[in-house]
């Protein structure tokens, strides 16, 4: 899949929305607007009305908001748009739509799954399209993001409550026996629902994933690099010069003391033993 995306990045990348969070939070507001003047009824994914000729349904959904408006729902979209930068800053405005636009996809597929089958047990097209509009929304879309910036950078710490650090890692890991508990008590629908809305992430992640990078051979390697730093740090220590960094990027050239928030990174496709930070992982040139 990597190479596939490569491919079309080359060909299509300079298409790609840049600042895509920033519509995203666009769109919520608008249908905040239209929450107020009670027109969400006509956006929403309901499959029954697309089939009647109400095909705009299809893409007007994603205006509807996740949640009702107030102040927790303005720091969460603030929250979403900040991550979701970070993401397109980290892979790049094409991969992050991808990745966006996959997820959108997805749901849409879903619901129609969800649609066919409730229609084929016997309810009607007008509950079996109500059923659908309300199992799908874009609070999984919303969470997918979430999940994604949790994978790419699980040791970033944020203010839960402004008060307490955690860790992304810890939190996406919260909400992973969240969504197990809710696949486990929702019936077909819910369970349809939570699949094809986080499909994206399964697939991104699964089908980009590197695994070169735990195998045996690039283990060995990597241990006998973090052997061979502590060795040199231990004789600098001992000989005055206590300045050497155990991490570096070999782009930016930071290590680990110009940020607690910097994580560093082998990349398995290099050749050689290069580390680089969070910001040049993804779109730094492999050395071959």
């Amino acid at each position: 899949m990597v190479k596939f995306l490569n491919k079309l990045e080359r060909k299509v990348g300079r298409y790609a929305v840049k600042n895509l969070s920033l519509y995203i939070i666009i769109a919520y507001v608008i249908g905040y607007v239209l929450a107020l003047t009670g027109s969400l009824e006509f956006i929403s994914l309901n499959p029954y009305y697309i089939t009647k000729g109400q095909v705009w349904r299809i893409v007007t959904w994603i205006l509807v908001p996740p949640g009702s408006f107030d102040i927790f729902t303005i720091i969460m979209l603030y929250f979403y748009y900040q991550i979701g930068k970070s993401l397109e800053l980290t892979w790049g405005a094409f991969r992050y739509n991808v990745y966006i636009f996959s997820g959108i996809i997805f749901t849409v597929i879903g619901a129609v799954i969800l649609y066919v089958i409730s229609t084929a047990n016997g309810l009607d097209g007008v509950s079996a399209g109500t059923l659908v509009s309300r199992g799908f929304s874009t609070y999984y879309i919303n969470l997918s993001i979430f999940l994604a910036f949790a994978a790419t950078y699980p040791n970033i710490s944020v203010l839960l409550f402004f008060v307490i650090p955690v860790k992304m890692k810890y939190m996406a890991y919260i909400y992973a026996v969240i969504l197990a508990y809710q696949f486990v008590i929702s019936g077909a629908a819910g369970r349809i629902a939570i699949v094809m809305s986080l499909l994206n992430f399964i697939v991104f992640f699964l089908g980009t994933r590197n695994y070169r990078s735990v195998s045996p051979k690039e283990m060995y390697r990597k241990k006998a690099f973090q052997n061979a730093t502590r060795a040199a740090y231990s004789t600098s220590s001992s000989s005055g010069a206590g300045n050497i960094t155990k991490h570096k990027c070999a782009i930016c050239g930071r290590t680990e003391k110009d940020g607690d928030d910097l994580e560093f990174r082998f990349c398995s496709k290099c050749n050689g033993n290069y580390e680089y930070c969070n910001e040049h992982l993804f779109t730094h040139k492999h050395v071959m």
